[in-house]
């Protein structure tokens, strides 16, 4: 179970994590958070159910990462295309923002609900649902980290150049986080197919 999922019953996921591991994990996640930002609270006094019908942005984000976060509906420079786009987003874009804080709220409070880890590290177990929400938050975590690398495809694919960087590159630890959270997301989809 070192290092990757395996499946429990009930259609959950267990993986054994060191404390390093948890700590970094954790600090990913927080991250995460911190860059999709909080979320929309309605005012003191404010109808919630007047929250629950508020638009979105309709422009999309400058930083890179949140753009890869929240894509383009449709990616074409044609005026009617940008115009739906921009449509699509005010209508979507902050309930996708509050699944992504909600995936990755669930990723820091299962670690935060960890016992004391041992020597041996601690065991992680997840619920279906739970399972769900860390899917979500591994892949915008990997989006987001690959983002701010500018790794492609190519980088990814047969050259195997990730792999081969130098200790001296300075991007080598947010490379090793990224081949990592991406061997922890396939075992947990893997658990996941019948």
């Amino acid at each position: 179970m070192a290092g990757h999922f395996e499946a429990t019953p009930g259609g959950g996921a267990a993986v054994a994590l060191d404390e390093v591991e948890i700590a970094i994990l954790r600090s990913l996640a927080v991250q995460l958070l911190e860059l999709i930002g909080p979320g929309d609270e309605p005012a003191e006094g404010e109808d919630p159910l007047a929250a629950l019908f508020a638009e979105g942005p309709s422009e999309p984000p400058t930083d890179p990462a949140l753009a890869r976060l929240f894509p383009e509906a449709y990616g074409d420079d044609d005026k009617e295309l940008r115009e739906a786009s921009a449509e699509f987003r005010r209508f979507t874009e902050n309930d996708l923002r509050t699944r992504k804080r909600e995936d990755a709220l669930a990723v820091v409070r299962t670690l935060d609900a960890l016992g004391p880890v041992g020597d041996d590290g601690a065991v992680l177990s997840l619920t279906a649902d739970q399972c769900r929400n860390w899917l979500g938050s591994l892949n915008d975590l990997r989006l987001t980290i690959g983002t701010r690398l500018e790794v492609s495809d190519e980088d990814e694919g047969q050259d195997g150049s990730l792999y081969r960087l130098p200790d001296s590159d300075p991007r080598k630890p947010m490379v090793m986080a990224y081949l990592w959270l991406g061997a922890l997301q396939e075992t947990l989809v893997e658990t996941l197919m019948p």
